[in-house]
């Protein structure tokens, strides 16, 4: 009976590969690792292990910092002139014109973060190791004309 425990612990206790899917929400991607949506920086940590994906991935973070700058800075000086016009004061136009520009900057910054950091999940992905043994075997319990048995495919 402990020999067959065993077995099934081998066959079912396997872990499950932790492979890092994405999903596009509001036109913006989310990446996911199970069920728990990883930030930027939970997605360099998870990377680590793979020194190619890392690199990309370090890669994006740092456009990502500089398009979120940019597009901090570019609501910002759009917000500070609209706040004041809604108050009544009067607007920096110019100012908002630098936002603006800012954000223009912040677009393209943006989509290349997205196109380095799905190369870099692909290549996270990419390098997971599956046991290979275990994960294509077979273990049944089977009845014949001779009695029960345990059959086992590899």
């Amino acid at each position: 009976m402990s020999l067959l425990s065993v077995c099934f612990t081998f066959t079912f206790g396997q872990t499950i590969t932790d492979t890092i899917t994405l999903k596009k929400a509001g036109g913006e991607y989310q990446f996911y690792q199970g069920e728990q949506c990883l930030s930027m920086k939970q997605l360099v940590s998870a990377m680590k292990p793979n020194e190619q994906a890392y690199k990309q991935i370090k890669s994006a973070q740092a456009s990502y910092t500089i398009a979120m700058v940019f597009s901090y800075v570019g609501g910002f000086l759009i917000g500070w002139p609209i706040g004041t016009a809604i108050g009544g004061g009067d607007p920096n136009w110019a100012m908002a014109g630098i936002g603006a520009g800012c954000i223009a900057v912040a677009i393209p910054l943006s989509h290349r973060v997205n196109i380095k950091t799905k190369q870099a999940v692909d290549t996270y992905n990419g390098g997971l190791q599956t046991s290979s043994f275990w994960d294509k075997s077979e273990l049944n319990l089977s009845m014949t004309a001779n009695g029960i048995g345990l059959s086992f495919r590899f």
